[in-house]
């Protein structure tokens, strides 16, 4: 077959990647974009398999593609939506390690038959090669450790064993050595690209920085490590892209390391976050404050009153509420506001609420509400103090009125005004601090009320109580 045929189907694929990549900007079409996205990487797929000899050994490639789609099949029905972020943080980390494998496959395969290039031809393919390797493993290792973040610790021996933040500042300067270092190796590889020990060498380093780098970071800066990892991942694939010179592994590499960068600096400003401060600065999970105030919590036939006749109600979602996986009930109750009094119910969503990027707009999605209900947070902050009520549920520090003091972690961090409205209702397992560690002035408002438990018992039980008011 001609080669302009396979450059077309890589010129398909990039632009399902491409038109894929933009249409997951929005809840409505993300599912759509994601289907691209996956018809963009068949294109690609059948492309290089019609390109290369490979398809000459078919079973080879029709084993590699059922063991993963069944592993992928397996992940997505075991899965639940609490867990994806995790899922994300995997997906990362493999993304980077396939990426690093195919460069070290390169090189092994370029040492052993004696083929290796010269000139400029070979200061490019081993910088690409030290740089996926670098970033692939590196990727890897820091995903495992956001992974194990993320689920809270890990099992060994048969015991669980929660995940440290230890950062003191004596590793700033380590981080940052260990960086040059892996550079230094790479112009190592250059110099003498026959020695494969290098190559070792690298990765080893490499899997230490990943190591060191997310190590420190705590729970609340979890979102913007997820999304970096993310980038991380794609800009590995960029290189492996120009070691094995196939196009479309550029062009896709490209989009996710850049979607992924710009992503994590919009977590950052909604954190009022600085991306160095995240990676060498811990937030959250170290120093905790002791909660010494008392509020009496109220019932869900209290809360019922209050609502009964109202105009408008916002409802701010939280991880708590991924947790308990009461988003079924939360639409439960929007609509049982809406028939009974004819309330106008929205959602205010905070951009870091949750795990990772968008996980209430899926989460709240799932449970089939309705798009143009869920308004991003600096549309509906000015919506606030027309609310009768806002209902946060599992939210803390999103919505927490010290971030307005300017002091403390934090400080200048945009939150969710739920304060603002004319009555609050929170429903939380305890007064507990969220993952800053700061005690939250919203809770011992006059005009907060507390309803104490796992958010599906209340929301279940606040529903019943409304259908009898």
């Amino acid at each position: 077959m001609d080669s302009q045929w396979y450059q077309i189907g890589y010129l398909l694929s990039a632009s399902f990647f491409i038109f894929g990549l933009k249409m997951l900007g929005h809840p409505r079409t993300a599912p759509r974009g994601n289907q691209l996205g996956a018809l963009g990487m068949l294109t690609a797929v059948v492309t290089v398999l019609l390109e290369t000899d490979l398809v000459n050994n078919p079973m080879l490639i029709v084993a590699g593609i059922a063991i993963g789609a069944l592993i992928g099949a397996w992940l997505a029905v075991r899965v639940e939506m609490t867990g994806m972020p995790e899922l994300v943080a995997l997906f990362n980390g493999f993304g980077g390690a396939a990426s690093a494998l195919v460069a070290l496959a390169e090189a092994y395969a370029a040492i052993e038959s004696g083929n290796i290039p010269e000139g400029l031809e070979l200061h490019v393919a081993w910088v690409a090669i030290g740089l996926s390797a670098l970033v692939g493993w590196m990727t890897l290792t820091g995903s495992l450790v956001a992974y194990a973040k993320l689920k809270g610790g890990f099992m060994i021996f048969g015991k669980w064993r929660k995940t440290p933040t230890w950062g003191p500042s004596w590793l700033n300067p380590i981080k940052a050595l260990s960086v040059v270092a892996a550079f230094v190796l790479i112009l190592m590889t250059i110099q003498t690209p026959s020695d494969l020990e290098l190559v070792w060498l690298l990765i080893a380093l490499s899997c230490v920085i990943g190591v060191i780098l997310v190590l420190p970071i705590g729970g609340a800066d979890m979102p913007v490590v997820v999304s970096l990892l993310n980038s991380l991942s794609g800009i590995a694939a960029a290189f492996t892209g120009f070691i094995i010179s196939n196009s479309v592994l550029i062009i896709a590499g490209s989009l996710v390391g850049a979607s992924g960068l710009i992503l994590t600096f919009i977590m950052c400003k909604a954190m009022n976050r600085r991306l160095i401060d995240v990676l060498f600065k811990s937030f959250g999970g170290t120093e905790k404050e002791s909660v010494t105030r008392t509020k009496v919590g109220s019932d869900p036939d209290e809360v019922a009153m209050i609502l009964d006749g109202a105009q408008k109600v916002i409802i701010v979602p939280g991880y708590g509420m991924a947790v308990s996986q009461c988003q079924h009930q939360v639409k439960e109750f929007a609509d049982l506001l809406e028939e009974k009094y004819g309330t106008e119910v929205k959602y205010a969503i905070h951009p870091v609420a949750g795990r990772m990027p968008g996980h209430m707009n899926v989460l709240l999605a799932e449970a089939n509400v309705p798009y143009e209900q869920l308004i991003e947070m600096d549309e509906i902050n000015p919506e606030l103090p027309e609310a009768d009520a806002a209902i946060v549920i599992g939210a803390n520090d999103t919505c927490n009125p010290v971030a307005r003091s300017g002091e403390g972690p934090l400080a200048g961090m945009p939150i969710i005004d739920a304060d603002n409205a004319r009555s609050v209702v929170i429903i939380k397992r305890s007064l507990s601090v969220g993952y800053a560690g700061v005690d939250n002035d919203l809770f011992y408002m006059d005009k907060t009320m507390m309803l104490f438990g796992d958010g599906k018992k209340m929301m279940t039980a606040l529903n019943t109580a409304i259908k009898e008011s």
